[in-house]
């Protein structure tokens, strides 16, 4: 199969790092710096990014197009494709519910051949080898699969129906992200009556208990602003299910009072839930 050249919407940390694992197969991988800030403009330079200067150029050039963006924007950017008329493969890999999956492939279809896929795990750097799911069409979803191989993203392909790759993100965010956040209240609530040690050593005693892992609080406060609209959309899916969604609303809520400390590297766990104590 030839070498592809890929196009990457909007690449932050996980985009970028995934679009640098895509050019081992790629003859080149396009982004669009119009509008973007300097330090989009340093992550797509550092993971070896080829900027372009408008949207339909991008489109123009590239055979597959990956979306990776803050859910919110998702359907826009769709949106913003579909009107250029792209005829290509494009990954919709952004943590959206699958009926937006779904409105996604029928915004871009018949043109485009729309690829559901949902990211788990950390950014492929330093050692690290996420995951991504892939539902849709047999022949787009081996494109992507022919993309990654050999790199540090994994590839599994759920089948071919648009929304089942969006399901399954979705589905381990619920329990993975709402239960960084009971971590949060518990040991906030253990250290407003001085036993939040106690609670630690009591939890150490289960290796499969985020509670033994405090100091991923800070961490989890700094990705605030990106973790609590996926919990809406995965609240919005568990909706859709029949399942109470308010466990996750009520998570997404929580976060917003971390919003301000937006990719704050230096963090502390003191700092993060102090400022959860905030109203």
């Amino acid at each position: 199969m030839d070498q592809p050249t890929v196009g990457i919407l909007h690449p932050g940390s996980m985009g970028a790092a995934v679009a640098a694992c895509a050019a081992t197969n790629a003859t080149a991988v396009l982004w669009c710096e119009k509008g973007r800030s300097t330090a989009s403009v340093e992550r797509a330079a550092q993971a070896g990014l080829t900027p372009v200067a408008t949207l339909p150029e991008l489109l123009d050039r590239s055979d597959i197009v990956i979306s990776l963006c803050p859910p919110a924007a998702a359907e826009d950017l769709a949106r913003g494709v579909a009107g250029h008329r792209f005829g290509g493969v494009y990954v919709e890999a952004n943590a959206i519910n699958p009926g937006r999956a779904q409105r996604v492939a029928a915004l871009l279809g018949p043109a485009a051949a729309v690829v559901d896929g949902g990211v788990v795990g950390s950014p492929p750097v330093g050692g690290k080898t996420p995951t991504l799911y892939l539902s849709g069409p047999t022949v787009a979803t081996a494109r992507i699969e022919a993309l990654f191989a050999g790199t540090a993203v994994r590839t599994v392909v759920l089948g071919t129906e648009v929304g089942k790759a969006s399901a399954l993100k979705l589905s381990y965010a619920s329990f993975q992200k709402t239960s960084r956040v009971l971590v949060a209240l518990a040991v906030g609530m253990a250290r407003e009556h001085g036993v939040d040690q106690e609670l630690i050593e009591i939890a150490s005693r289960r290796t499969d208990s985020y509670l033994s892992e405090p100091q991923y609080v800070a961490k989890t406060a700094a990705r605030a602003w990106r973790w609590g609209p996926e919990l809406e959309e995965a609240a919005d899916a568990l909706a859709a299910a029949g399942l109470p969604p308010e466990m996750l609303r009520a998570a997404a809520s929580t976060l917003t009072r971390w919003y301000d400390a937006k990719d704050d590297s230096e963090l502390t766990l003191t700092d993060a839930l102090d400022r959860l104590a905030q109203p």
